[in-house]
């Protein structure tokens, strides 16, 4: 999260190969576009004007996809299918493809019952403290299904008003790291 306001997240998705998108912008990978939105973004249209200004290429070969927010609420999902970048509306993201088309629902069934959870969670009530939301990301968080070596690799709740993010490692959601940006 930068001053602004503006989350920015990656997220895994189980795919291969990673892309490489070739149109003929500039390169940039995943996480050096995490960078770049930071420094110059100060919300989702502009992060998502930034993205569409590069060719991506994944991090270490894997899948991903961007979840952008920013502090007016307006939240976003970034994907890149086909050479093309796709943008979808969307105020959850977990681990599968959300952009309509060939590649929609591609990741794992898990993930997308722990999306329409988050989903329906949200949609009774939109307006979570910070402890509520890591109580929802909790209720979610894979030792929940019968994953019996696989778990959440990390949750963040984020606090656009304060500029406190907390970061919770490997669902320990009882120990938190607290990282605040400049003014919000």
């Amino acid at each position: 999260m930068n001053e602004k306001g503006l989350c920015v997240a990656v997220l895994m998705i189980q795919d291969r190969p990673g892309f490489q998108q070739d149109t003929g912008r500039p390169d940039l990978t995943t996480t050096t576009a995490v960078r770049l939105l930071l420094d110059k973004a100060a919300d989702v249209e502009e992060a998502v004007d930034l993205l569409s200004q590069y060719d991506m290429h994944a991090s270490a070969g894997m899948m991903v996809h961007f979840a952008l927010a920013d502090a007016s609420g307006h939240s976003v999902v970034v994907e890149y299918i086909d050479n093309e970048m796709a943008v979808t509306e969307t105020p959850v993201v977990t681990n599968y493809y959300l952009s309509p088309g060939e590649k929609y629902g591609i990741g794992t069934e898990e993930s997308k019952i722990r999306y329409t959870m988050l989903d329906d969670m949200l949609q009774s009530d939109s307006s979570y403290s910070m402890d509520g939301m890591r109580d929802a990301l909790d209720s979610v968080s894979k030792h929940n299904f019968d994953s019996e070596f696989a778990s959440t690799e990390w949750s963040i709740v984020y606090n656009q008003s304060t500029g406190e993010a907390r970061y919770y490692y490997r669902e320990n959601f009882q120990q938190y790291y607290s990282f605040i940006t400049g003014s919000p």
